[in-house]
């Protein structure tokens, strides 16, 4: 889905976003609470338009805003 993870993923933590903090390993297909993690929208450079990422246990994700589904991990 996303261009360049690597690429991406420097992008993320460049932003010194704060890590939301999950009890439960997070996989592709688990879906986030509504409250606590905190969503922006991936930039157009990326490829991903219409998705939003975050950062849960200092991964960044790609989640699909409607569900808050994440539909991939950025490694």
């Amino acid at each position: 889905m996303i261009n360049d993870d690597a690429a991406f993923r420097n992008y993320v933590m460049a932003q010194h976003m704060r890590s939301y903090r999950s009890a439960e390993p997070v996989e592709v297909g688990t879906v986030l609470p509504a409250r606590g993690v905190v969503y922006h929208n991936v930039p157009a450079a990326y490829g991903a338009p219409g998705y939003r990422y975050t950062v849960v246990n200092n991964e960044a994700v790609i989640v699909e805003p409607r569900t808050r589904r994440v539909v991939e991990i950025i490694e």
